[in-house]
C-alpha cells in the first residue's frame, strides 16, 4: 500500500501499515475525512421526532434549504434528492396500515397520489419538501421515505443516448406505426428461439404454447400497439388496467415470449410504481388476469438479501396457488469473473470513531496483521445505487448503521444515515456522483450489535484503488424476489453475438454465443451475469430463520433481435429470463397440469451444465434447452376444445331471440385451438335458471380437429311466467380425450327481443379537474334508470364544438396529450370495463367520440393526427361485458393521469342503453 492510501487509512485510525509513513502522507485529507462525518452526524443527533422518521437524505436537503449554512463543513456533499417543480418530491409514505385518512392527509398536504398499496402498507405520492414532517409525526406513519428506484436489467452501453422525452417517444413510435402500415416488414424472431432449440423442438413435439397463459413485468408497453401492428405480437395483449407503465421493456419481452411460444396468450402489468404496487400487480396478473407463467426483470434497491420482502412474498403466493414465476439474476457482477460489486460478511469493530461524536467503522480486510475501513470503487462505478443491509428484521431494526461515500481528497460526497430505533429497516442507500474517480466506501456502527453485512454497488464494482486501497468483493449479489423460494432465478449466455461494449476499460472480450447452432456445455456466461448464493437470516414474518438459496437456478439467451427501438439486439438478464419463461409454457403446453416443481425440476434436470462443473453460482444448473426439457416430460400435442358463444332461432317465430313461453334451437359450437385432435369429444349444456329446461342434455360432437368448430343443436325452453330482459345463464362443459379435459364455459341469453329505442343519461354535475400523474383519478357519476336488464350500452364523450385547443371548454374531455390517460366505466353492480388506454399519444381533447362494441376500429389504433379525437370506436375492453347485472342504478367513469406534465378536465359525458321489449 502506498502511503497516500495508507495516510487515509490512519487518519480513520486504522492502523498504520509497515510501509507507510503517515507524517509524510497526504497531509490534511485524514482530519477532513473525520470532520466531515462528524458533520453529518452531528444533524443526525439533532433530529426532531418527527425527523427522525424520515429519509435522511431528504432531511439534509431540507435543512440545506432552509438554511445555507447547513452544508457549510461539507462542499462536496450531494444528497442525490431530485426535487422537482413547485420543490415537490416523490416519497414512499410507509403506514402502519393505511387508511382513507391517510391518503386524504397526503392529499391535503398538497399530494398527488401515484399509488395505493393496502397490503403493502404503502402510499407512494409527490408532496413538497416542506410537508413531511407533518405526515410523519402522524402515529399511522412509520417512515417516510425518497421513492425507493429501481432497475431493470437491460445490459446497455453506458454511454447509450439519453432517453427521449415523452412527447419524442410518442412521435417515434406513430411514424414506426405508420410504416408498418404501409410497408410491412420480415418478423424478427429472436436468436434464442434457435440457440435453445425451441423452434426444432416446436415441430418435433407439435407444442406451440396453446393453453397457457404467460404474463411480464417490467417498466412499460408503450410500443405495443405497434409491435402488434407490425406483426411482432399478436391482438389481444391483456395489459392490467392503469399498469400499463412507462418504457418498452415490457413490449420487448413480451416478443421474446412470443418468439418461443407463439400460441400463449399474453398479458402485462408494469412494475414500477414501487415496491408495494409491484407486489400487488404480481398478486393481479395471477389472481386477475389467470397467468400461468409470470417473468419480470425488476430490482427494488430496498429489497433485502436477508429476508423475503413484500415482493419475494408476492412470488410465494402466486406459485403457492400453481403459477411459475421467473425473474432476471441481475447484471450485477461475479467474483469469478473479476465483475462483483458486492461484499458481505460479519462486522468487524476497527476499533476506530470515525466521527467525533459516535460510530465505529468496519474493517473490511480480513487479515489481523492490517486494517482497511474503506472499500475502494472503480472509475466506472459513476451514477450507481449504493446498498447497505445488516442482519435486523425488516420494520424492526434496532441496530444503528450508516454507509458514507468518500473521495481520493477526503470529501464525503454521498451519505446515508437513517434514524434505526426499532421501526425501520435495516437498510440504507446512497447514489455515487456520476464522476467516480477515486471513490470508497465506509460502513459505520453509529449505536447497537455487529450484525452481519451486505454492502452492493449496483452496476459498479469493488477495485483496487490507485492510492493503495485493495477491493474487498464476495459471491451472492443475488438477492431480493429473484432470490425467493418459489422464484426460479435465470442467467444470462450469450444467443449469438457477443456484448458489443466492454464492461469496463481494459476487459478480456466478451464471449460469443451459438447461433446459428444451439446451446451445448462449451457455451460461457456473460461475464455480468449476478452470482449467489444467498444467505438468508429471517423468515418473511422476521423471526430468525437461517437458510442458504443456490441462486441462480437456470440459465438462458441474451443479445437476441426484437423489433422495439432500443432493445436491439437485447442483452441481460432481462432477456434471458423471458426466453426461460418461454420454454416453460411449451412445458406446461404440451404437459398441462404439471406443478411447478415439476416443472422447475425438469428444466434443472436437463439444463447444460456450463462454467464451472455441476450446479454453480454464476450459471446455477446450466442453460435451458427446449427440446431436452420437452424430451424429459414427454410433452405431446394437446387438444383444447371449448365452447364458443351460442346462436338462437326461436322455433315459434324464427326471430333470433328468446321469448316467455317458447321453445328455441340453441346452436352451441365447439372450437379447438390446441395443437391435437380433441377425440370423442362431447358436450353437456345445463343452466342454474329456475323454469328452464334443455335437452338433450348432452350430445356427440365426435372428433375436433386442430383449428376446426363443430356445432351441435339444443332445444332451450323458457316458461311463460319469464319476464322480458330476464337472463338465463347456460353452463357447457366439454369434454374430450386430453389432459385439458374439461373446459367449461358460462353463457348468458337474455328473454325478449332488445329494444330498437336507446335512452339517454348524461352527466350533469360541474367540471371535474384530472389530477396530473394521480392513481386517484377523476370520477364522474352517471344515474341510470327505467331499464332493467340492458341489451347493450354505448359510451360517449360529448361536447358541442371539437378543439385541441388546451383548455378547451366545448369539449367532452379537455387534456394535453391524451395519451397519458386511461378511462374506465362501472356499472352499479361493480363490473368495470376499460374504455382507452393510454392512446393518442400527443394529441389533444375527446369531443364527440362514441365508444361501441360493434365499431369498426378501436381506439387504440388512433394517432395524434387525427386530435382532437372524435368518431365511432370500439373501447378497449367490450362494455357488454357489464350488462350481466341490471343497469339500474349509478355508473362511474374515471379518468387517470398516468404521467406527468399535462393537465385536463372531464366535462361532458353520457351513456346510451337499450332494454328490452
Amino acid at each position: 500500500m502506498i502511503a497516500a492510501g495508507a495516510a487515509v487509512l490512519l487518519t480513520l485510525g486504522a492502523g498504520s501499515p509497515a510501509v507507510a509513513d503517515p507524517t509524510k502522507a497526504s497531509k490534511g485529507v485524514e482530519d477532513k475525512t473525520a470532520a466531515q462525518i462528524a458533520a453529518l452526524q452531528d444533524i443526525k443527533r439533532s433530529l426532531t421526532e418527527a425527523e427522525s422518521k424520515v429519509d435522511s437524505a431528504l432531511v439534509v436537503e431540507q435543512r440545506r434549504r432552509s438554511n445555507a449554512t447547513t452544508l457549510a463543513k461539507l462542499p462536496a456533499l450531494q444528497t442525490g434528492v431530485k426535487v422537482h417543480s413547485g420543490n415537490t418530491v416523490v416519497v414512499d409514505i410507509r403506514a402502519f396500515k393505511v387508511t382513507d385518512d391517510l391518503v386524504a392527509a397526503v392529499k391535503a398536504a398538497g399530494g398527488a397520489i401515484r399509488s395505493v398499496s393496502t397490503e403493502g402498507r404503502t402510499v407512494r405520492a409527490q408532496l413538497p419538501l416542506g410537508s413531511l414532517t407533518k405526515l410523519s409525526a402522524r402515529g399511522d406513519v412509520r417512515r417516510v421515505e425518497t421513492a425507493v428506484e429501481y432497475k431493470t436489467f437491460n445490459k446497455q452501453d453506458r454511454k447509450a443516448d439519453p432517453a427521449p422525452s415523452k412527447e419524442d417517444k410518442a412521435r417515434e413510435i406513430e411514424a414506426r406505426t405508420r410504416e408498418a402500415l404501409i410497408a410491412p416488414q420480415a418478423i424478427r424472431t429472436g436468436e434464442g428461439d434457435r440457440a435453445h432449440a425451441a423452434d426444432t423442438a416446436r415441430d418435433d413435439f407439435r407444442v406451440t404454447g396453446t393453453g397457457v397463459k404467460l404474463c411480464a413485468l417490467s417498466d412499460g408497453v408503450d410500443s405495443l400497439t405497434l409491435s402488434q401492428t407490425a406483426g411482432e405480437l399478436p391482438a389481444g395483449v391483456e395489459v392490467l388496467p392503469g399498469q400499463e407503465g412507462s418504457g418498452n421493456e415490457g413490449t420487448a419481452m413480451l416478443e421474446i415470449l412470443h418468439d418461443i411460444a407463439p400460441n400463449a396468450s399474453l398479458g402485462f402489468a408494469t412494475a414500477v410504481n414501487g415496491d408495494a404496487s409491484f407486489a400487488d400487480n404480481i398478486r393481479a396478473l395471477r389472481f386477475q388476469l389467470g397467468c400461468d407463467v409470470i417473468v419480470d426483470d425488476i430490482l427494488y434497491f430496498n429489497e433485502s438479501p436477508f429476508q423475503d420482502g413484500v415482493i419475494a412474498q408476492a412470488v410465494d403466493a402466486v406459485t403457492a396457488d400453481g403459477a411459475l414465476f421467473f425473474s432476471s439474476a441481475g447484471n450485477e457482477g461475479n467474483v469469478a469473473d473479476g465483475t462483483s460489486g458486492h461484499w458481505e460478511g460479519q462486522f468487524v469493530d476497527s476499533g476506530v470513531g470515525v466521527g467525533k461524536f459516535a460510530g465505529t467503522a468496519h474493517d473490511f480486510n480480513p487479515s489481523p496483521d492490517a486494517k482497511q475501513v474503506f472499500n475502494p470503487l472503480s472509475d466506472s462505478s459513476g451514477n450507481v445505487p449504493v446498498t447497505l443491509f445488516w442482519s435486523d428484521p425488516l420494520t424492526s431494526s434496532f441496530n444503528d448503521y450508516d454507509l458514507y461515500l468518500a473521495n481520493s481528497q477526503g470529501n464525503v460526497v454521498a451519505f446515508s444515515q437513517g434514524v434505526q430505533d426499532g421501526s425501520q429497516d435495516p437498510y440504507e442507500r446512497l447514489n455515487t456522483p456520476a464522476t467516480a474517480s477515486g471513490l470508497r466506501l465506509a460502513v459505520v456502527k453509529f449505536r447497537g450489535e455487529d450484525k452481519y453485512l451486505a454492502v452492493t454497488a449496483l452496476g459498479g464494482r469493488f477495485k483496487d484503488s490507485s492510492d493503495g486501497l485493495k477491493k474487498f468483493a464476495t459471491p451472492g449479489v443475488t438477492r431480493g424476489h429473484s432470490a425467493a423460494k418459489g422464484a426460479i432465478s435465470v442467467a444470462a449466455a450469450p444467443a449469438n453475438n457477443p456484448l458489443p461494449f466492454d464492461l469496463e476499460p481494459g476487459d478480456p472480450a466478451n464471449p460469443r454465443g451459438p447461433f446459428p447452432n444451439a446451446f451445448d456445455g462449451t457455451q460461457k456466461p456473460e461475464r455480468f451475469t449476478s452470482d449467489g448464493p444467498r444467505r438468508l437470516f429471517f423468515a418473511p414474518d422476521g423471526t430468525p430463520s437461517e437458510e442458504l438459496r443456490q441462486k441462480p437456478d437456470l440459465t438462458a439467451a441474451d443479445g437476441v433481435q426484437t423489433s422495439v427501438a432500443g432493445f436491439n439486439p437485447f442483452f441481460g438478464t432481462s432477456a434471458s429470463a423471458p426466453n426461460a419463461a418461454g420454454i416453460a409454457g411449451l412445458v406446461l403446453s404440451g404437459n398441462p397440469g404439471l406443478s411447478p416443481a415439476e416443472v422447475r425440476e425438469a428444466m434443472t434436470a436437463t439444463a447444460l451444465d456450463i462454467a464451472e462443473a455441476g450446479t454453480d453460482n454464476r450459471t446455477g444448473a446450466g442453460v435451458v434447452r427446449a427440446d431436452l426439457v420437452l424430451a424429459y416430460t414427454g410433452a405431446s400435442p394437446q387438444p383444447l376444445a371449448k365452447a364458443a358463444k351460442p346462436s338462437v332461432v326461436n322455433d315459434a317465430d324464427g326471430s333470433q331471440y328468446l321469448k316467455p313461453g317458447t321453445t328455441a334451437t340453441v346452436t352451441v359450437p365447439v372450437v379447438n385451438t390446441g395443437d391435437g385432435t380433441a377425440a370423442s369429444t362431447s358436450l353437456v349444456l345445463t343452466t342454474p335458471t329456475a323454469g328452464v329446461t334443455i335437452a338433450p342434455r348432452s350430445k356427440s360432437y365426435g372428433n375436433v380437429e386442430v383449428g376446426q368448430t363443430v356445432t351441435n343443436t339444443f332445444k332451450v325452453t323458457v316458461p311463460a311466467s319469464m319476464g322480458v330482459g330476464s337472463a338465463i345463464r347456460l353452463d357447457a362443459r366439454v369434454t374430450f380425450a386430453g389432459s385439458t379435459s374439461p373446459t367449461t364455459s358460462a353463457f348468458t341469453l337474455n328473454v325478449g327481443e332488445p329494444s330498437r329505442d336507446a335512452k339517454t343519461f348524461a352527466y350533469a354535475g360541474p367540471v371535474v379537474a384530472i389530477p396530473d400523474n394521480d392513481a386517484t383519478g377523476a370520477s364522474v357519476e352517471i344515474p341510470v334508470s327505467g331499464i332493467g336488464r340492458g341489451s347493450k350500452v354505448v359510451f360517449s364523450i360529448d361536447g358541442d364544438t371539437c378543439s385541441a385547443t388546451t383548455g378547451a371548454t366545448t369539449v367532452g374531455i379537455d387534456h394535453t396529450f391524451v395519451g397519458d390517460l386511461v378511462g374506465t366505466l362501472t356499472s352499479p353492480s361493480g363490473a368495470t370495463a376499460t374504455v382507452f388506454q393510454r392512446n393518442g399519444a400527443t394529441g389533444n381533447n375527446l369531443c364527440q367520440v362514441v365508444f361501441d362494441d360493434t365499431a369498426a376500429q378501436p381506439f387504440s389504433s388512433v394517432t395524434s393526427a387525427s386530435a382532437p379525437f372524435t368518431g365511432t370506436w370500439r373501447p378497449t375492453t367490450p362494455l357488454g361485458s357489464l350488462l350481466a347485472e341490471p343497469v339500474d342504478g349509478t355508473w362511474t367513469f374515471k379518468v387517470v393521469d398516468g404521467a406527468s406534465s399535462d393537465r385536463g378536465s372531464i366535462r361532458s359525458v353520457s351513456l346510451k342503453i337499450n332494454g328490452y321489449v
